[in-house]
């Protein structure tokens, strides 16, 4: 893996996601209110030194919620980019490790699933077992798969000609030695990069869900759904669809621009000697 150096766009992505991240830690050990507890007597509250970022029409303490929705939506990247990467690497590598009939049915099969996109394929998921946190996770993970198994195949194809490569298998060593040994090292640096960009994909769709009513469940607390309960006050109280919303942008631009930046880095046609 090449050395991984600094620039402007990698250095702003990193500090938003990691003020992400920060957010879904300090909700573990202190919120101001608890995100859940309904209030009839503070609804729609402007922001205070009491609620900083006020409250929703249900009294809800709205920094409370942000802090504790950002753990939703880590987990549901976190989990969505493992599912994804443990379908779709296997498949590219053993696509680009065999050429011929074996590559041609995996891609193929790898097609028809890039053509159901991930946020359509997690409504129908609901549709069948209930709109869930899990259901989300697990139709986001299994809808970006094909684009890391893409990635892979690629990625091997390029590795199987290096004449290391081709030493080995003279040698004979087994294909499963030569992909943990040679091929996935190789292809690590662009694996790490569709990571950051599937994570912003699955953030975004996570909200959508959520928004639609197909996300995570109340009372735990959403972005997404933030977003859907304030709608109807947007004229009244326009804060409370703010705040959501642009945690949600910038989380999903963090993470876009950590995967830009990464990618500058790693392409052998950016990267200064």
């Amino acid at each position: 893996m090449k050395r991984v150096r600094w620039s402007g766009t990698l250095t702003l992505g990193v500090g938003l996601v990691a003020a992400v991240v920060l957010a879904a830690l300090l909700s573990f050990v202190w919120t101001p209110y608890d995100p859940t507890v309904v209030d009839a007597g503070a609804r729609l509250v402007h922001p205070s030194a009491r609620h900083w970022l006020g409250t929703d029409d249900f009294g809800r303490d709205i920094f409370s919620s942000l802090l504790v929705g950002a753990r939703t939506t880590l987990l549901v990247g976190v989990v969505a980019v493992v599912i994804a990467a443990s379908i779709g690497i296997p498949i590219g590598v053993a696509a680009g490790m065999r050429p011929g009939v074996p590559d041609e049915v995996l891609m193929r099969g790898n097609d028809v699933l890039l053509a159901f996109p991930a946020l359509l394929l997690a409504i129908v998921f609901a549709a069948v077992w209930g709109g869930s946190t899990v259901t989300a996770m697990t139709a986001l993970g299994v809808g970006t798969a094909p684009a890391f198994a893409r990635v892979a195949r690629g990625g091997t194809r390029q590795v199987m000609a290096k004449d290391y490569v081709l030493a080995a298998r003279a040698a004979g060593k087994s294909p499963l030695r030569i992909a943990l040994r040679h091929v996935l090292p190789n292809i690590s640096s662009a694996l790490i990069v569709q990571a950051s960009v599937t994570f912003a994909i699955a953030v975004l769709a996570e909200a959508a869900l959520s928004y639609l009513g197909f996300g995570t469940p109340p009372p735990t607390p959403s972005w997404g759904r933030m977003l859907q309960e304030s709608q109807p006050y947007l004229y009244l109280q326009p804060v409370v669809m703010l705040w959501p919303g642009l945690a949600i942008a910038l989380t999903v631009l963090g993470f876009n621009l950590l995967g830009d930046g990464l990618r500058d880095r790693f392409d052998p046609k950016t990267v200064r000697q």
